[in-house]
């Protein structure tokens, strides 16, 4: 119960699936149910449940959507705006792997424009190669011109939402709002790279780490597989 607690306390956004899949990572043979007993026993929260999104279904059948299909395939980035606490703000370019829900990279500054969202693909592509699609909200930052040819350059394909559309970048969306409820809403911000190293590290967390609904309650790039060991099961 101790550990139900610790984690209780330093995720305090998660429901008791993920602290459940967290346990069973730890080495608990514990199943879903019974933390789920022991969560309710101790007057522990579970947080609301997102509700769900349709999709825009055309007339013929097909969804405006483009589904991923294997890692690589789609990349979404998007940006999300924050403050440090003497009240300036600040963006965070955040693009994400749709497929495998992993998040490649968090940019943090004052500013961000096109030029920033160039390089940081330009790193991502160096280590990783070329997805097919980059999907983007229309922005100012993201229609530019400028990033349109590059992206062309390098033989990739844009795949821009519609305004007013959110759900057609559901998967940013949904990681955006992940992002600022578990860790944005709960922390102090002294300085700019205050800000940076701390997003660094929960980006770190969140891939290897955070389990993920969609990926069966485990993280989307685990380091490594965790041996269980022989720790007596929890009643």
């Amino acid at each position: 119960m101790a550990d139900i607690i610790e984690l209780t306390r330093r995720y305090g956004r998660y429901g008791y699936r993920r602290v459940a899949a967290l346990l069973r990572d730890a080495g608990w043979h514990v199943n879903d149910k019974r933390v789920e007993r022991l969560w309710r026993r101790e007057g522990l929260k579970v947080p609301m449940k997102q509700p769900k999104k349709g999709r825009l279904w055309l007339n013929d059948g097909s969804c405006v959507r483009l589904r991923p299909e294997h890692r690589d395939h789609v990349w979404s980035y998007d940006f999300v705006h924050c403050r440090t606490d003497d009240g300036k703000a600040f963006r965070t370019l955040n693009i994400i792997d749709e497929y495998s829900r992993e998040c490649l990279a968090i940019r943090v500054d004052r500013k961000l424009n096109s030029g920033n969202v160039i390089d940081a693909l330009s790193d991502l592509f160096i280590l990783r190669g070329i997805p097919s699609f980059i999907r983007s909200d229309n922005g100012p930052e993201f229609v530019a011109q400028a990033v349109q040819d590059w992206i062309k350059a390098v033989d990739a394909k844009t795949a821009y939402i519609e305004t007013g559309s959110p759900w057609e970048n559901g998967y940013c969306e949904s990681f955006n709002a992940r992002f600022r409820d578990e860790f944005l809403n709960g922390e102090i911000f002294y300085s700019l790279r205050e800000a940076q190293i701390l997003i660094e590290e929960w980006r770190k967390h969140y891939n290897t780490k955070r389990p993920h609904s969609a990926l069966g309650y485990r993280p989307p790039a685990p380091e490594t597989i965790v041996q269980m060991d022989q720790r007596p099961v929890m009643h």
